[in-house]
């Protein structure tokens, strides 16, 4: 039985071996995975000021894959002309572009939008990275104001993004002669989860996993994904103190306890599959929720030390 075995093997082999070059061709269907990964497009992120944040480290990614533009904004413009500084001396040949505007004003939406199309005739990435940590209080202690100011913030810029970008993303130009583009929506794994965010902060989030899942059905056919990236504990800008205090006390080996990698997460791991998302290299990925969380929302909560 070895024997034949053996034989079968080797008969395979050969058959494969010489048939080789009849083999069809592999649909490729994005730039080989050893060269710059967005080379041509342009980018827009919100949400890029902080130095910790999320989106300085993606608009890094972005230029260093060989983005032809890359727009970074905030309603916070403090770090944004150090953060243009420091892009145009590490990626020469990208253009980058500040703006100062609130994510969630309508007007500023459209105006970065059309720029863009008036300057490069095209849009590809859209990354709606914009957020605030909201009231971070019990909702019974929370007002109707405060509420609906984090999911102004949080939802509605998401929503405005998606709006303007889309279209915009359809537009063809000797340089796209595909319509198409890729929208992130930054949400959380507080909107996949109880336990990782406030009352606020969670139904904010949570409205942009669903709007990523009910927009990629009403752009169906386009040729524009639009999905959702949910971080978990990362350590940016807006949580900075929960880090800082941990060092402070000596307990920063517990942040992150809950998850089995056992540590938080830094910005530049989140950049990176925002990267993915938005290249050609996800053109199947479309209506998800991603969780970049360590693996905290695979599974139930858990005491440290008490499984088995």
């Amino acid at each position: 039985m070895a024997e034949q075995a053996k034989r079968r093997l080797e008969a395979t082999a050969n058959h494969l071996a010489g048939s080789s070059n009849s083999l069809a061709p592999i649909i490729k269907v994005a730039p080989e995975s050893t060269t710059p990964r967005v080379a041509g497009k342009v980018v827009v992120i919100t949400g890029a000021n902080s130095i910790l944040g999320i989106g300085r480290a993606s608009a890094h990614q972005f230029a260093q894959n060989g983005a032809r533009a890359v727009y970074i904004a905030d309603y916070d413009d403090s770090n944004l002309a150090a953060h243009k500084a420091e892009l145009n001396k590490l990626y020469p040949s990208v253009d980058i572009h500040t703006r100062q505007f609130d994510a969630a004003d309508e007007k500023s939406v459209v105006e970065v939008v059309n720029h863009a199309l008036a300057n490069y005739g095209r849009l590809d990435v859209f990354f709606a990275n914009a957020g605030t940590i909201g009231p971070n209080a019990i909702f019974t202690n929370v007002d109707p104001a405060g509420f609906m100011e984090t999911m102004r913030v949080n939802s509605l810029s998401v929503f405005l993004a998606a709006k303007h970008a889309s279209p915009a993303m359809q537009k063809t130009s000797p340089g796209k002669p595909a319509p198409g583009g890729s929208i992130i929506a930054t949400a959380s794994v507080a909107g996949l989860r109880s336990n990782a965010g406030d009352t606020s902060y969670s139904a904010s989030k949570a409205a942009v996993v669903s709007m990523a899942q009910t927009i990629s059905y009403q752009l169906a056919g386009t040729g524009v994904r639009i999905n959702a990236l949910c971080p978990g504990l990362i350590e940016t800008g807006m949580t900075a103190p929960v880090f800082e205090m941990a060092r402070q006390r000596g307990t920063q080996k517990r942040i992150g306890q809950l998850n089995p990698l056992k540590r938080g997460g830094h910005a530049d791991e989140i950049a990176r599959v925002a990267l993915f998302l938005g290249s050609d290299e996800s053109s199947y990925v479309n209506g998800q929720a991603w969780a970049v969380d360590g693996g905290l929302s695979a599974g139930h909560p858990y005491v440290p030390g008490r499984l088995g």
